[in-house]
């Protein structure tokens, strides 16, 4: 399909629209009879959100709420706002969605923001905002994180998003070639999705039993770029990827798309140098040339050649934040990286690469990590961040250490070899 296919055949592309908000609804948070669901998204995104709506109810949604958030209404409060509106998060904010997790709705996420708009605000007001929400929301992200209710992100083209990807485009032909891009690395281009997925998450189950029963000690990359990591992992550690069962027995995709299997490093327990394989956009800024040297587990070098004050002041965060929380790997022929493109959008870079991740664990990843002195005991990392970086390139080679102290291949020149 050429990028202005759907210029062209705007039938195909609403008939594929709709096929993708029905993604959402049955793969992504695998709603039930009854179920209920927060819909969440740029006001951009409102067609999309919209079909996602109808696909909720079609599949029997009891109630179907849904949430705009407007990235411009974020830039005037830090351009024009006081440091203490900047710092202010109103206590309904995070007691609607706590509402919302102990009555069991199930949450959509749907990304588009423009990565670039925040560029020029001073990266300590950027900060002080993220870390005031983080604080506020912190009961709800650790639920969500650990699977009390079902959860999905996915992705909308929005004309932003599109110009900063594609910039040599013109607007249109940006926003199409944005959407042929997220509904083939979602498989929503096919003729039957959920089932394409079925296939997929079975090959990702494969992967995560095998690796849990290996229970390495610890993993050691090798890149083209520089990268010579070695990752400890937790105690007791548990691999996932593709599909999770939440606490209430439904199981759902966290992130569509999605090609990753990971766990949990232990927080001590990571020494040498990882080099960023591709940009980073976090809080509105776009960090690159990341590099980072560790000493057990300890972010004691932090540098890049763009955007090294954002990037240090996430690490800064807190105690946790300049700690690992998540190591995955990703082949690097995954469909997002067949694309060519670096998306600016953690949802999509990171399923074209092996990864980690500064601050918090995932307590799904250790079992009995729902208990937090039982998490903390295998290694496990807390922080108010969690922000994923990409170290894997088609030259990166990936060993499993047993606890014998063999090593075991996993990945040669990006791909599995397992």
């Amino acid at each position: 399909m050429s990028s202005s296919s759907f210029t062209d055949s705007p039938t195909d592309f609403q008939t594929q629209l709709a096929r993708y908000a029905e993604l959402l609804v049955r793969t992504g948070v695998n709603l039930p009879q009854g179920g209920k669901v927060n819909v969440g998204g740029p006001v951009e995104a409102a067609p999309l959100l919209r079909l996602v709506v109808r696909a909720a109810y079609a599949a029997g949604a009891t109630d179907v709420r849904v949430t705009y958030h407007d990235q411009h209404l974020d830039l005037a409060l830090y351009e024009d706002g006081t440091d203490v509106a900047v710092g202010f998060v109103a206590g309904w904010h995070s007691a609607q969605r706590e509402q919302m997790v102990a009555d069991g709705y199930a949450f959509i996420s749907v990304v588009g923001d423009d990565p670039a708009l925040l560029a020029d605000v001073a990266p300590t007001r950027v900060a002080a905002r993220s870390k005031a929400l983080a604080r506020a929301m912190k009961q709800v992200s650790e639920a969500i994180g650990g699977f009390q209710v079902n959860w999905t992100v996915a992705a909308m083209a929005t004309p932003a998003w599109a110009a900063r990807v594609y910039p040599h485009l013109p607007g249109a032909e940006a926003v199409a070639r944005l959407w042929t891009d997220i509904f083939k690395v979602t498989r929503a281009d096919t003729p039957d999705p959920v089932a394409a997925w079925d296939a997929h998450l079975a090959q990702l189950k494969r992967l995560t039993t095998l690796l849990t029963g290996k229970q390495y000690r610890a993993l050691h990359f090798r890149s083209d770029l520089g990268t010579d990591l070695t990752v400890g992992l937790v105690d007791n550690h548990i691999w996932q990827g593709g599909g999770e069962a939440a606490k209430n027995g439904i199981y759902g995709v966290p992130n569509l798309p999605t090609d990753e299997v990971f766990t949990a490093p232990h927080r001590e327990r990571v020494d040498g140098v990882a080099v960023a394989s591709k940009a980073l956009s976090a809080r509105g800024q776009l960090i690159e040339g990341i590099r980072v040297r560790f000493e057990n587990g300890h972010a004691v070098e932090v540098s890049a050649e763009r955007g090294e004050d954002t990037l240090k002041a996430l690490i800064a965060t807190d105690d946790g934040a300049a700690r690992l929380g998540e190591v995955a790997l990703v082949p690097a022929s995954a469909p997002v990286a067949q694309t060519g493109t670096l998306f600016l959008n953690t949802l999509f870079d990171e399923n074209a690469a092996s990864h980690i991740a500064l601050g918090r664990c995932y307590p799904t990843n250790v079992q009995g990590g729902e208990d937090g002195k039982t998490l903390r005991a295998a290694g496990g990392n807390d922080s108010l961040i969690h922000v994923d970086w990409m170290i894997g390139t088609p030259g990166t080679d990936v060993d499993g250490l047993t606890a014998s102290g063999e090593r075991e291949a996993l990945m040669r020149g990006g791909e599995w070899v397992i």
